[in-house]
């Protein structure tokens, strides 16, 4: 193990096995606020380090848990809503889409997210990318549960509030809690990439995400889903 002194950010840093590490902020919860304060970095820091695979995959199911978690509590906390009359019927369904498929579309959405990045002059690994879009899933969980539980306030408040009785509204909240994930995924794939500005692929990432939410809606709308 060789440890190196980086005087300019006064920070330990040291080699062991094929990666790079730092002595600071060590802890799970610790790095989702170094997360929350500067994602390049934090994703830098990730890369850095040379995760494995297994590591990777364990920051996806996290993600997946607290977005099954995120669905679910709003049935739980109150069956009568207009949000839970919305949601599927069949928690163990949800539960193994959010494990199964969201986790295969996570992957799916970084091979193509890194491959236009490459395109348009992105300088990272497939590796990297997976890097930087998975922890940016991971720390941007807990707004998707901040979300759940927004929306459970404004459920506690139909009967009084007759506008919250709308779907669309009262779904607002689980839909905006995306707008985390899309920023933190972002800044991670940006990062990855050596981008300095984060903003376009945000912009583009929100934009298919409202065009996909506008898609579902009319889908719903005529009783496909």
């Amino acid at each position: 193990m060789t440890e190196v002194y980086d005087e300019q950010n006064e920070l330990h840093r040291f080699r062991a096995g094929s990666g790079v590490f730092r002595d600071d902020h060590t802890g799970l919860f610790a790095r989702v606020g170094e997360a929350w304060r500067d994602m390049a970095q934090s994703t830098r820091r990730l890369i850095d380090e040379n995760p494995s695979e297994s590591r990777l995959l364990f920051f996806v199911l996290m993600s997946d848990l607290m977005f099954f978690l995120s669905w679910s509590i709003k049935t739980v906390a109150n069956p009568d809503s207009i949000v839970a009359a919305a949601l599927p019927k069949d928690v163990a369904l949800l539960l193994v889409g959010a494990l199964l498929l969201r986790t295969t579309s996570v992957y799916i959405f970084a091979t193509v997210v890194g491959a236009l990045l490459r395109v348009l002059g992105g300088r990272g690994s497939f590796k990297d990318t997976r890097s930087g879009i998975f922890w940016g899933s991971f720390v941007a969980a807990p707004f998707g549960l901040m979300a759940a539980f927004l929306a459970i306030g404004m459920s506690a408040l139909e009967p009084y509030v007759p506008l919250f009785r709308n779907e669309t509204v009262a779904l607002a909240p689980l839909w905006l809690g995306l707008l985390p994930f899309v920023w933190f995924v972002s800044a991670g794939a940006a990062e990855a990439h050596g981008f300095k500005r984060v903003f376009p692929l945000f912009a583009g990432l929100s934009l298919l995400c409202v065009v996909g939410l506008v898609w579902a809606m009319y889908l719903r709308a005529n009783g496909v889903i």
